[in-house]
């Protein structure tokens, strides 16, 4: 029997929260008693035909329910020793000097999984169990199956501040401390217990493409403490409209996953949450998938219902990650989701950390963009929600994605060019203002700048006074702008990569390197100049 698609009509998802089409996506399925002949088990097994328009994913037949949301039949077991885990990524807990998060997948059900760590690569002592986190996709269209997907979790606390270590991950019949497994042993870095000299890396929109894997590779070159993904991770809901011509295609994430691994795996790999990224069959807000992928730090306003808000402190640098599907104009599917509770969050971390002797800078990434003049534009409900506090709290550094493109602002205060900032130069927040960060090249198809509006970056400056853009209003309508803070611009693939030092003259470097490795942005953040 054919399975009809139970995509979402435009007409309705237009109009629609991202609650209401959780719940027609759930009733539409319990009434049809949908479920596809059989579930198929997803994972790009060793990341085999990552790139090739396969996923490389392994299948295992399984009885069919009777019913989409009745209990399951028992998963399919295979002999231990023939599934290998892939797509580990790391993310820092809450304090980066003594916590850590180690996730992976595997392609079928396993026995009793765990994850090994020790001080060296050959002293695998400490086994840890892991949390099974699996996710079941119906077959949300004719041409998709359904899928079911097995994610682990082990969660490292009192580990050694400026610490290496060396893990594995495994289960019954695959241990990684075994010799004919070494090969698949990782290793990462705690943070330091006192501030010292680091880098750190960021971009938006990155999906699975050659471009996507490039950055990913000159990134690992960067040898970065962290990344930063400012939302659009891999793009599994390829439009994220509600149309009946949209797929969703949950094995995105496994080709996602082993694409990213080779960065991941050592390097804390810190999400927050974009448009695409709200999967609206998997709970009422859309990021019941995100929670089972992804362990990040539980120091949010809502960490069970919204994990990509939360916060850290690397060093003199405190981070604060934000959702701003919750503020958006532009795409107001989740928009007021958290009744304010986000944004009275915000005002409260932000304050903490401007108490905080030991943080010198306080850097915020999110999607949608508070300034950028490509093809969204800037998001009008983002500057009324948090540009106000990002003033107050004198943040140093905004970074957004959403526009595939990078773009730079000169230093903003109250709305307007409060310093221009051209290539190469240095800025005061305490002065000056904010510096906004559009990094969206991370590897998705580029969008451009308005018309007759030429790119402008380093070894290639072209000034304009002023671009013809707009901003998203509350009744969800483009409202023209001249704006004058438009300062690079370069329709590329592209990565940011921030240089922090300590000390008695601490400072961000801040660069925009190309997909090329060309830099083609640089300047400087320093405050009390």
């Amino acid at each position: 029997m054919e399975t009809p698609d139970v995509g979402i009509p435009e007409r309705l998802a237009r109009r629609m929260t991202m609650a209401e089409q959780h719940e027609y996506l759930r009733a539409k399925l319990s009434r049809r008693r949908v479920l596809a002949g059989s579930f198929a088990t997803a994972g790009a097994a060793g990341g085999l035909g990552l790139l090739a328009g396969s996923s490389g994913s392994a299948y295992a037949e399984r009885p069919t329910a009777a019913h989409p949301l009745a209990a399951p039949a028992a998963p399919v077991r295979v002999d231990g020793r023939l599934v290998a885990p892939f797509g580990r990524h790391l993310a820092f807990g809450a304090d980066p000097r003594t916590q850590l998060r180690v996730s992976w997948q595997v392609p079928l059900a396993v026995k009793s999984p765990y994850l090994r760590v020790g001080p060296k690569p050959w002293e695998l002592g400490q086994k840890i169990p892991a949390e099974v986190r699996d996710l079941r996709t119906p077959s949300l269209s004719r041409k998709l199956p359904a899928v079911e997907q097995y994610y682990l979790h082990a969660a490292l606390d009192g580990l050694r501040p400026g610490t290496t270590y060396y893990y594995g991950v495994g289960h019954d019949g695959f241990d990684p401390a075994s010799p004919e497994r070494s090969g698949t042993i990782g290793t990462f870095r705690t943070a330091p217990a006192r501030p010292e000299k680091f880098v750190f890396t960021a971009f938006g929109d990155q999906g699975v493409s050659y471009h996507a894997l490039a950055n990913d590779q000159l990134i690992l070159g960067q040898n970065p403490s962290f990344h930063l993904h400012a939302g659009d991770i891999c793009y599994a809901d390829t439009t994220g409209h509600g149309k009946d011509t949209d797929k969703y295609d949950a094995r995105v994430w496994d080709q996602f996953l082993a694409q990213t691994e080779s960065v991941a795996k050592s390097v804390p790999w810190m999400v927050t949450t974009g448009n695409h990224d709200m999967e609206a069959w998997y709970s009422p807000n859309g990021y019941g998938g995100q929670s089972a992928r992804w362990s990040l730090p539980d120091n949010g306003f809502d960490p069970a219902n919204a994990p990509g808000v939360y916060s850290f402190r690397y060093g003199n640098v405190g981070v604060v990650a934000l959702d701003a599907n919750d503020v958006s104009y532009e795409i107001p599917a989740n928009k007021g989701y958290s009744d304010g509770r986000q944004t009275a969050w915000l005002d409260r971390r932000l304050g903490e950390l401007r108490a905080d002797d030991d943080v010198d800078f306080v850097v915020v990434f999110f999607h949608h963009c508070a300034y950028s003049t490509s093809t969204h534009g800037s998001d009008g409900g983002v500057r009324d929600a948090w540009v106000p506090l990002f003033a107050k709290h004198q943040v140093d550094l905004v970074i957004n994605g959403h526009n595939h493109v990078y773009e730079r602002t000169d230093a903003i205060k109250g709305g307007e060019v409060g310093r221009p900032v051209p290539v190469g130069a240095s800025t005061d927040p305490t002065r000056d203002g904010i510096v906004y960060v559009t990094a969206g090249g991370a590897g998705k198809d580029l969008y451009g700048f308005p018309a007759g509006v030429k790119d402008s970056y380093e070894g290639r400056v072209k000034d304009r006074e002023s671009v013809l853009s707009f901003h998203w209003t509350k009744l969800r309508l483009p409202d023209p702008d001249t704006v004058e803070w438009s300062r690079v611009r370069y329709t590329g693939f592209s990565f940011l990569a921030v240089e922090v030092t300590a000390g008695a003259h601490p400072r961000l470097t801040v660069s925009a390197l190309a997909e090329s490795g060309e830099r083609v942005d640089h300047f400087e953040i320093v405050r009390g100049a």
